[in-house]
């Protein structure tokens, strides 16, 4: 990927003083295209909001439908009180791709992807929707994988709550390139350049107790061992959106 994003102002998310870029701000971009690939590469997520003058910042599962983007938690959750009326909150999503070691400590730094996104989080409270948002959060990941499991019970679906975030405003940032030292710092005999990193996938760990015969389904073979998982992220939102589900 270019270090430098492309901005489409006809598919843009608009800019604020809110999710504007000050530093770095070659690196970044407003495109949905740029925002959403970032996002549909990645599972976990951090959300910050302000409770009674109080920050926090939540990790969490999340995952994207169109312009709108959904995680759950628990129904005790400190949250859910101020999520009726709606919270203002920015979700951020941010991925670590390579280590970069230059010839001063000042121009060490990191290849990375990032979004950055703003909306108002509400609960969701009409069932069939909430039913249809907990299912989503299987399938995004694992296609089709709903249909093959035991239905949620009404305990589990009361113990759950599902909170939706339209995206108001959002910002990619990108750093993809090498090395950039002063001019003057490359004549110093010292080792400099890019330790790429990557999540992949490992080999899989049967369940202990699985019924004997019982195969890994096909619809799971994307997931296979040393693939990169960003990459498999995007292939199964891919799937997901298309309603392979």
């Amino acid at each position: 990927m270019s270090d430098t994003l492309v901005t489409d102002a006809a598919d843009a998310f608009p800019v604020s003083a809110r999710n504007k870029i000050k530093r770095m701000h070659e690196r970044g971009a407003y495109d949905k295209a740029a925002v959403f690939a970032i996002l549909d590469a990645a599972l976990l997520c951090h959300v910050s909001y302000v409770i009674d003058g109080q920050p926090f910042c939540t990790p969490t599962l999340f995952w994207r439908e169109g312009e709108t983007l959904y995680w759950h938690g628990s129904s005790a959750s400190r949250m859910l009180k101020h999520l009726k009326e709606g919270t203002p909150a920015c979700l951020t999503v941010s991925h670590l791709d390579g280590l970069v070691l230059a010839r001063s400590g000042f121009h060490h730094s990191v290849n990375y992807r990032s979004a950055m996104c703003f909306g108002t989080a509400r609960f969701i409270e009409d069932a069939d929707e909430k039913l249809e948002a907990l299912k989503g959060v299987v399938d995004r990941f694992y296609p089709g994988r709903t249909k093959t499991l035991r239905p949620i019970d009404p305990q589990e679906f009361k113990a759950t709550t599902v909170i939706r975030m339209p995206i108001d405003e959002a910002s990619a940032k990108v750093r993809a390139k090498t090395v950039a030292d002063d001019e003057e710092d490359y004549a110093a005999p010292l080792w400099a350049g890019v330790i790429p990193v990557a999540q992949v996938i490992g080999a899989e760990e049967p369940c202990p107790r699985l019924i004997p015969g019982t195969t890994r389904p096909d619809n799971l073979s994307a997931y296979r061992e040393g693939r990169r998982l960003d990459e498999t992220f995007a292939e199964m939102h891919q799937l997901y959106q298309r309603g392979t589900r």
